[in-house]
């Protein structure tokens, strides 16, 4: 019922920056969180950030000072800036949208986003 369409992914060297979007393909009328996840190969899915419906925001230690989720409400996305990125930061992004809609609460998944961190 609603796409996340996600943008930003790449390869980029190490200590370099990367914005991640994440659109909704409808109207949120209001947000319950909207977050970013991440999983590398052979590892399970993990919480990378998140942002709550009072804005305020949660980061996984291994993020916390380089990587800054934000939401354009205006435009239904989520945003991931990453900054001084390492190659441990290599992974599939997916962003997760828990929100309401005209059609009632509803919680999706992106189709995911490939970051690489090499040089």
């Amino acid at each position: 019922q609603v796409q996340l369409v996600e943008s930003g992914g790449g390869l980029v060297q190490p200590g370099g920056s990367r914005r991640l979007s994440c659109a909704a393909s409808k109207t949120i009328y209001s947000i319950y969180t909207m977050g970013w996840y991440r999983q590398a190969p052979g590892k399970q899915r993990e919480l990378v950030a998140t942002i709550f419906s009072s804005g305020s925001t949660n980061y996984a230690d291994a993020v916390k000072g380089r990587f800054t989720i934000s939401r354009d409400n205006a435009k239904n996305t989520v945003y991931l800036q990453m900054n001084s990125l390492k190659p441990e930061d290599t992974a599939v992004y997916y962003c997760n949208v828990d929100a309401y809609y005209y059609f009632g609460r509803y919680n999706a998944w992106g189709q995911g986003t490939q970051v690489t961190v090499s040089s």
